[in-house]
């Protein structure tokens, strides 16, 4: 079952895309869901929109919670995968630092 942090979570990894699409010409529109692939090979996103995504995401994530949180800090990229491979890996990794 899913929690509500983590119900949280996900919807703001979702309004971050949605934001971004908004932004996006309509054959440019990214299928949003939890294996939306971010970074790496077959990602949807290219280097400047996944800045952008991260940006909202951690505003986002601060604002709803109360605790500021960094996705791009060293802990993040040296991580194996990074936590930026799909939308999933993105809210485990949330989660984990919200823990």
């Amino acid at each position: 079952m899913t929690s509500p942090q983590e119900s949280a979570v996900l919807e703001a990894i979702y309004q971050a895309l949605r934001t971004l699409n908004e932004e996006r010409g309509p054959a440019e529109q990214i299928a949003i869901g939890p294996d939306t692939c971010l970074f790496g090979e077959g990602s949807v996103l290219d280097s400047l929109s996944l800045v952008s995504v991260i940006v909202d995401l951690e505003t986002s994530v601060s604002d709803q919670f109360g605790r500021a949180i960094s996705l791009t800090d060293d802990k993040a990229m040296s991580r194996d995968p990074v936590p930026f491979t799909d939308v999933s890996a993105l809210k485990t990794y949330i989660l984990e630092l919200l823990a």
